[in-house]
């Protein structure tokens, strides 16, 4: 080892000696850092969001940011443990004398962009051009991609397929890869026709005085212009525990998530200035004057923080409520409120009403609850639904001690020439377990069973996958990824890139409701939330359907269904 040691030291002082030295450092010279254009808020302090290069350090990033390494790691706690990584992201803190000059570069690229505006609109008063012209102008162009399909398009820029199909001239909704497409503005051709109505409702107006007290009102309530905002504010308020000894894993995954929309959002010319709080170690954030200088509001996290952004000033920004299904609570006294998880009565409301979509007359509804225990909220809402519903139904009850003998009985509720549609009302895994072997036993007698299940079903692990699509199980839930959605299959490619592992179900839920509620702000302007209803969206893994509640806030009434296959596939049909 000696001999070794000695022989390397001499070959080092050989190539240095020999002036080798140069050529190989500029060989394995570490990759030049350039500071990053993505700038986001933590706790009033701005950063950057760097994406480390290979072969870049933590030595040379610290020196081109001009900052020290405990700097670093005081906003990267997580770096002594894990390293420098390939792709992944860390946050640098911006001196003062930085920011300032960014503020200055901004200031004076906003004032050239201004400029440029200016004559150019000068230009247009000059020489007046043609309609057709204007319009050309106005429109955007795009390169489509392999995993695109119109949808996706039309979704990226605000705009239904309908609309690109008309700008476009095209026959039909098929396109190809690397095909150019012009984007008309949201609302672009939609407003033509509005134009064309305002005028046809003027000409009845004046050949009809009648007519004219009716429609008085009409063009302000329809032609209500909307604008457009150019730059979205937005806060994001989390539990992150930055400065702890162990941050909060979920809530940086969705964190992360919220990143990637916001980057998705600006690649389609929609400016957003992000500001990130840890409310875990900074409760001052959580105050009105800071929550109502943004447009939009995500987070809290918990119903007691959310609470508390109501009680200290926070109703003049919208928040929306990201993960925690109880705080729903909250929604009658907040009219500011959105609720984005969608509640438990509603899914059941759905899972009803889609028995009844599929009921025929031959069918028989069975409503199973498990007898001599203490029913929770849950099966209580289950029964308020299916009564509800207007479906006629048999109701069975029975102790998990009697499921070896109640053959006979279930069999005398069921039918052999429909469907036998079954919904357990029960939360206890034991019992629904029990049910569905029952269930899987009148199958193999040649009934016909079809079960209906909540969310909560497939989280029970004691029940083999196989029984479900035995069941042919339905079930309504709140989240669900289908991984063959090209959408997702995008989503998958760009999160494994940059952040070098596999995304979560808070990092998609992150995803899904910023890029849902901020394009809404940037689509519609200040009154974005108004608009809401008439804007059901189906995203990667969440849908959103947001219906405000009497004078309170908004519920997210989206809801996702799902079908076990007797051929082992799992299909979502809404």
């Amino acid at each position: 080892m000696k001999i070794l040691r000695t022989a390397i030291i001499m070959l080092i002082t050989m190539i240095l000696t020999s002036g080798g030295f140069t050529a190989h450092a500029q060989a394995y010279d570490n990759t030049p850092v350039s500071l990053s254009k993505e700038k986001i808020k933590i706790n009033g302090q701005v950063c950057y969001s760097h994406v480390v290069l290979e072969r870049q350090t933590l030595f040379s990033i610290s020196k081109a940011y001009n900052v020290s390494l405990e700097d670093i790691y005081k906003y990267n706690p997580n770096l002594k443990e894990t390293g420098l990584k390939k792709n992944s992201i860390i946050i640098i803190p911006a001196i003062e004398n930085e920011v300032a000059a960014t503020t200055v570069s901004q200031t004076v690229a906003t004032e050239t962009k201004e400029e440029k505006v200016s004559e150019v609109a000068a230009a247009t008063v000059q020489e007046p051009s043609s309609p057709v012209k204007k319009e050309e102008k106005k429109k955007k162009t795009h390169t489509v991609k392999w995993y695109e399909n119109l949808d996706d398009i039309a979704a990226k820029y605000g705009v239904t397929a309908e609309e690109i199909i008309a700008a476009n001239h095209l026959e039909g909704r098929k396109i190809k890869s690397r095909m150019k497409l012009m984007i008309p503005e949201p609302g672009e051709i939609v407003l033509a026709e509005k134009e064309e109505e305002a005028t046809d409702i003027q000409e009845n107006i004046a050949e009809n005085e009648e007519v004219a007290e009716v429609k008085d009102e009409e063009p302000a309530k329809i032609w209500k212009p909307i604008i457009r905002k150019e730059n979205v504010s937005a806060a994001l308020l989390l539990p992150f525990k930055a400065t702890g000894t162990s941050g909060s894993r979920s809530n940086m995954d969705f964190y992360s998530g919220v990143l990637l929309a916001v980057n998705d959002l600006a690649s389609s010319g929609t400016s957003i200035d992000l500001s990130v709080f840890d409310i875990a170690d900074n409760r001052s954030a959580i105050s009105g004057s800071v929550l109502n200088d943004n447009d939009i509001v995500i987070g809290p996290v918990s119903t007691r923080d959310l609470t508390d952004v109501f009680s200290t000033g926070g109703d003049k920004v919208m928040v929306v409520s990201p993960l925690d299904p109880k705080a729903e609570s909250l929604v009658p006294a907040n009219p500011n409120m959105i609720q984005a998880p969608t509640p438990h009565k509603i899914q059941y409301d759905d899972l009803t009403a889609w028995m009844k979509e599929e009921t025929s007359a031959e069918d028989k509804v069975i409503f199973i609850t498990e007898k001599g225990v203490r029913h929770t909220e849950a099966t209580f809402q289950m029964k308020q639904s299916i009564d509800s519903s207007g479906l006629a139904y048999s109701a069975f009850s029975y102790s998990i001690l009697e499921g070896r003998s109640i053959e006979k009985p279930l069999k005398d509720l069921m039918t052999t020439t429909g469907a036998n549609r079954v919904l357990i009302a029960s939360e206890s895994e034991a019992f629904v377990n029990d049910v569905v072997r029952n269930l899987n036993m009148m199958i193999h007698q040649k009934y016909n069973v079809i079960l209906y299940g909540a969310s909560k079903i497939r989280s029970f692990e004691t029940i083999e996958v196989e029984n479900f699509h035995k069941t042919n199980m339905h079930v309504s839930l709140t989240y669900y990824i289908d991984y063959n959605d090209p959408r997702v299959k995008s989503f998958l490619l760009k999160y494994r890139a940059l952040f070098n592992t596999e995304p979560s179900q808070f990092a998609f839920q992150g995803y899904d409701i910023a890029s849902y509620f901020i394009d809404l702000c940037s689509k519609y302007g200040n009154n974005w939330q108004e608009h809401m209803s008439n804007e059901a969206r189906s995203m990667l893994q969440s849908s959103f359907r947001c219906i405000k509640n009497g004078d309170g806030g908004y519920v997210n009434h989206g809801v996702r269904r799902i079908v076990y296959g007797k051929d082992w596939t799992i299909s979502k049909v809404r």
